[in-house]
């Protein structure tokens, strides 16, 4: 099965009430087949860094049946 990873915006009430305490009105999860895994980040750069993570650990886990 071919997984999707995405990152995906938060804004006002999405945003955890632990990143709003601090002054944060935005934020970034990451989502594998439109599921939210893992925290939200406080940074799009932090958010991409977890989904490079999450393909790189599907891509191995995923023999490629092409080669």
């Amino acid at each position: 099965m071919l997984s999707k990873v995405d990152v995906a915006v938060m804004i006002g009430s999405g945003v955890p009430a632990s990143l709003r305490a601090l002054g944060q009105s935005v934020c970034w999860v990451v989502l594998l087949n439109g599921e939210r895994r893992g925290t939200a980040f406080s940074s799009r750069d932090e958010a991409e860094e977890c989904r490079a993570a999450w393909l790189a650990q599907l891509n191995k886990e995923t023999p490629d049946s092409l080669h």
